[in-house]
C-alpha cells in the first residue's frame, strides 16, 4: 500500500493503525473521525494528510480553527467518512469505524476500486452479501485485521481452499470466564470493561465480556471465508496467544500464533503478503509453558447463542441483533439495564422484530432501526424486560 486513508483514527484500532503508518513510514491520505476534535487534529499535524473528514457537523468550526495554517481539505457532516473513503490519493482503506456506520464507508472503497483492511466487523455481520459482493464484482481485495480473521487468513495460505474442513475460532472467555447467570446478576460497569488480555474500547469490552463479539466474528468469518455456522467452531483459550486456527480434510490443524498486539494483524493487512519488522518484542512459547482450550458456556453467555441463531436464519437476522446490541450495550453503559439484561434484550429482538427476506442497504438500515427502537421501547430501568409490546410489523 502506498498511501491509505483511516476511517475512525480516533478509537483504539485507529490509533494503532496510525502506530503501525508511523513505524513504516506510510504516508496517510486521509483520516476520518466521528467526534474526536481533539485528537484528530494532533494526528492531522503529524501525519499531514490531504482530507480530514468529522461525521459531527457542528465541530467543523472547531475542527478548522485546530487545523489553521495546515495545507489540507476539511469536511464535515453525516457521509464524511464515505468521501474520506473515496480520497484520490488513497490506494487502500483501513475501516476502524465503530458499529454499522462502517457499512456504506466500506462499500464506498469497494466502489472506487480501493483495497479494503476491515476492522469494522458490524459492517459484515449486518451487510455481508453487499459488501462480499461488491468486492467481488469490483475485484477489490479485502483484507481483515481482528487478529481472529486475520490468523484465518493466513492459515488459509497452507492449503488448497477445497480441502478445507472448518476453522477454529479462539476467544479469550472475557472478564466473566467460568462465572455462572447468578454470579453476573450484579456486575458492574467497570468489571465489564476489565478484560484480562486485551485494552479496548468500550462497546467491544462489553461485547467481549457477553461473549457477542465472538458471536459476531463467527458471523464475519462466514462472509470473509465463505463458511457455513457448522464449519466454525468457537474455543476459549483464555491466554489469547493462539489467535485462530485452519482444519484441513486430513485432520491438519495449522494455527496463527502471535504476542497480544493487535498491531501486528494490521500492520499484515497494511504490508500482504509480506511479513516485514515490526520492532516488537517475541513471543516465548517456554516462557507461556503452557496452553489451554476449553467449550464456551452457551447456556450463561447467550449472545452467543442469538448470534449462531441468527447466523443459521441468515436474511437480516444477523443485522437485527447486531443494531439490538449496538443500543443495549449504550444503555448498559449509561446505567440503564443490567449486564444479563443486555443478552436478554437481543434475544427478544431477534424473536419480535419481524423483517423482510431482503438484504438490500435500504432493507438493512430499517433492520437496523427497528431492531434498536425494539430495545428502546421493551426495557425497564435497571428491571427486566418488560412482557413487550405487539412484534414489529415486517418492512
Amino acid at each position: 500500500m502506498n498511501k491509505i486513508a483511516l476511517l475512525g483514527s480516533t478509537g483504539s484500532i485507529g490509533q494503532q493503525s496510525l502506530s503501525v503508518c508511523r513505524f513504516l513510514k506510510i504516508p496517510v491520505a486521509a483520516l476520518s473521525a466521528g467526534t474526536n476534535v481533539k485528537l484528530l487534529a494532533i494526528q492531522a499535524h503529524e501525519f499531514k494528510p490531504k482530507l480530514v473528514a468529522i461525521e459531527d457537523e457542528k465541530l467543523y468550526p472547531a475542527l478548522k480553527t485546530q487545523l489553521k495554517g495546515l495545507d489540507v481539505k476539511i469536511i464535515a457532516g453525516k457521509g464524511a467518512s464515505c468521501d474520506a473513503a473515496a480520497c484520490d490519493g488513497a490506494d487502500a482503506v483501513i475501516n476502524a469505524i465503530l458499529g454499522i456506520a462502517g457499512l456504506k464507508p466500506a462499500l464506498r472503497a469497494i466502489e472506487e476500486r480501493k483495497t479494503l483492511a476491515l476492522a469494522n466487523k458490524e459492517s459484515l455481520v449486518a451487510g455481508g452479501t453487499l459488501v462480499m459482493s461488491a468486492a467481488k464484482r469490483y475485484g477489490v481485495p479485502v483484507i481483515p485485521i481482528d487478529s481472529e480473521h486475520s490468523a484465518i487468513f493466513q492459515c488459509l495460505r497452507s492449503g488448497l481452499r477445497q480441502d478445507v474442513k472448518g476453522i477454529i475460532l479462539t476467544a479469550s472467555g472475557g472478564p466473566f470466564f467460568g462465572r455462572t447467570t447468578d454470579e453476573l446478576k450484579n456486575v458492574t460497569r467497570q468489571e465489564a470493561l476489565q478484560h484480562p488480555n486485551w485494552r479496548m474500547g468500550e462497546k467491544i469490552s462489553v461485547d467481549s465480556a457477553t461473549l457477542m463479539n465472538k458471536g459476531l466474528e463467527l458471523i464475519e468469518a462466514m462472509w470473509f471465508f465463505e463458511l457455513t455456522p457448522e464449519q466454525i467452531e468457537i474455543v476459549i483459550h483464555r491466554q489469547s496467544v493462539l489467535h485462530s486456527a485452519v482444519e484441513y480434510l486430513d485432520g491438519s490443524i495449522i494455527a496463527q500464533l502471535g504476542a497480544l498486539d493487535m498491531r501486528t494483524a494490521i500492520q499484515y493487512a497494511i504490508t500482504y503478503p509480506r511479513h516485514l519488522p515490526r520492532g516488537n518484542g517475541r513471543l516465548s512459547l517456554t516462557a507461556l509453558g503452557s496452553l489451554t482450550f476449553e467449550k464456551p458456556d452457551y447456556d450463561t453467555f447467550r449472545c452467543l447463542s442469538h448470534c449462531i441463531s441468527a447466523a443459521k436464519s441468515g436474511g437480516l437476522a444477523p443485522c437485527v441483533i447486531n443494531g439490538a446490541n449496538e443500543q443495549a450495550v449504550e444503555l448498559f453503559l449509561n446505567g440503564k439495564i443490567r449486564f444479563l439484561q443486555i443478552a436478554e434484550l437481543v434475544g427478544a429482538a431477534l424473536d419480535n422484530v419481524k423483517t423482510k427476506n431482503s438484504t438490500s442497504l435500504n432493507d438493512i438500515e430499517e433492520a437496523d432501526r427497528m431492531a434498536r427502537e425494539y430495545i428502546l421501547s421493551n426495557y425497564r430501568f435497571k428491571g427486566h424486560v418488560t412482557s413487550a409490546a405487539s412484534n414489529q410489523k415486517g418492512l
